[in-house]
């Protein structure tokens, strides 16, 4: 009897048999080029099942993976590798390529057959990047004993089995999408990979495909509810769609739902801790993103003294499980990311009596687009490089498809257009960090420390974004 696949991609298919034999065959070229045990390797890729086969690769050689998200510009790269300091790289941007030796995706892999050493459980196995209140993207660092507790606690959330069939459609740097693929294919799972998110072709492979799990964000979920021929798919394959990485909009979900007949769930994790609840697979409240998964303890801390509340009472999520990062680089920022061996989400929230966890704030200043976590600090320290800015403050407003979108409050002392520095941006920073609107005002308000009144800004310039 052959091997079922695993792995598609467009017209091809990749058993596991294959995916190994590639992965061997590039770890022996990775070698060869130096590669060893505790180096670390960036890697900058567009999805493409030679993601998965590098990822493989680097990991049989006991190396760590610095996943780099394509979406970066030079700005962003380069200090992801000075935080990180890899020897070695691997991918298809040219970024990277121009910024150290790469071997790339494009060049052809010769199959090899081997066996590799397992890598011993507290090794580092991946950076990924979680981007802080304070400035540019810390490095979140994943032992392999780490991310495969991580692994096994999201395969059980979703009730995963080799019987499966999922797409994905995310970014693989990303933390759900690479803990989607190393789940599907630690499970037997099957998946599809896609190039980008394309809502038609979705659609159509959960119908040709046969589709049991979807996962989506927040823009996936806008785009089914909005699609004028929903209803023409056949949908009845999936199980349930997964909501990530952004509270649901319970009105868009309903009219999935009522249209199509599929049932949602919802799920919390973080990079740092990548599964920390899920809602129950049959009869979701997407009210709530469920209840603390067996394996991770949640607790709420009081805002003013740290100390833990009552049931029903607000303060901050903070997590305590084998699956949580090691650190982070710089490592100074680790301490205050623990209280007493609590992961200190930044997240605001209450457990009710029944346990059922709810999220009623963001983590105080962070702005969440289509999922991705943007730090203000960040996209102020380029608007402060134009001769013009005097001072600048940024801030998030509601977004009907994004969840939050970007805006600069500026005071300047020359003329500038706002054109012109949301080109700014633009040229330095991810696409979704752009600027959806630029303010002038006379003065940025601040306390006597120097802390910027954001609340103030969002009062005054808050209005949502046009869709």
């Amino acid at each position: 009897m052959s091997e079922p696949a695993a792995l598609a991609f467009d017209e091809r298919e990749y058993t596991l048999a294959e995916l190994d034999a590639l992965a061997d065959g590039m770890a022996t070229t990775l070698e060869g080029r130096g590669v060893g045990a505790g180096d670390r390797v960036a890697l900058m890729s567009s999805n493409r099942p030679e993601f998965v086969i590098a990822l493989r690769a680097i990991w049989k050689l006991g190396a760590a993976a610095v996943l780099l998200s394509p979406a970066w510009r030079e700005a962003e790269v380069r200090n992801a590798l000075a935080l990180t300091a890899p020897t070695h790289a691997v991918g298809d941007h040219p970024v990277l390529g121009e910024l150290m030796p790469m071997l790339s995706l494009d060049e052809p892999i010769a199959p090899a057959r081997r066996s590799f050493a397992a890598p011993a459980p507290e090794s580092d196995a991946l950076f990924v990047f979680s981007s802080g209140t304070t400035g540019m993207p810390k490095a979140v660092r994943h032992t392999h004993g780490g991310f495969a507790v991580a692994v096994r606690h999201w395969r059980d959330a979703l009730g995963l089995t080799s019987a499966d069939r999922m797409q994905i459609v995310t970014p693989p740097s990303h933390i759900l999408g690479l803990l989607n693929i190393v789940m599907a294919l630690d499970t037997g799972a099957w998946i599809r990979l896609h190039r980008r998110f394309d809502i038609d072709q979705m659609l159509h492979h959960i119908e040709t495909d046969r589709i049991t799990i979807e996962m989506a964000v927040a823009p996936i979920a806008l785009a089914l509810a909005a699609h004028p021929k929903l209803d023409s798919y056949d949908m009845t394959s999936l199980r349930y769609v997964m909501w990530c990485a952004t509270p649901v909009t319970q009105s868009v979900a309903e009219a999935v739902t009522e249209r199509v007949g599929v049932n949602w769930v919802t799920a919390y994790g973080t990079s740092e801790l990548p599964v920390i609840s899920c809602n129950s697979l049959k009869g979701a409240r997407l009210d709530t993103v469920g209840r603390p998964v067996p394996g991770v303890d949640v607790r709420i801390a009081s805002l003013d003294d740290g100390q833990p509340v009552s049931t029903g009472e607000i303060g901050e999520i903070q997590v305590k499980s084998d699956s949580v990062m090691a650190g982070y680089l710089p490592d100074s920022a680790t301490a205050q990311a623990f209280s007493d061996g609590w992961y200190r989400t930044g997240d605001v929230g209450y457990l009710d009596d029944e346990g059922w966890l709810r999220i009623t704030d963001r983590a105080k200043e962070m702005i969440k687009v289509r999922g991705f976590q943007v730090a203000p600090a960040e996209i102020e320290a380029v608007l402060h490089g134009h001769p013009a800015v005097d001072d600048c403050a940024v801030f998030g407003v509601d977004h009907p498809a994004d969840g939050e979108a970007i805006v600069a409050a500026v005071a300047t002392h020359g003329s500038v257009h706002a054109d012109e520095l949301k080109a700014l941006v633009a040229d330095r920073l991810a696409s979704y960090k752009q600027l959806c609107r630029v303010v002038f005002v006379a003065h940025i308000p601040r306390l006597p420390s120097g802390k910027v009144l954001r609340r103030v800004l969002k009062e005054e310039h808050g209005r949502p974004a046009d869709g």
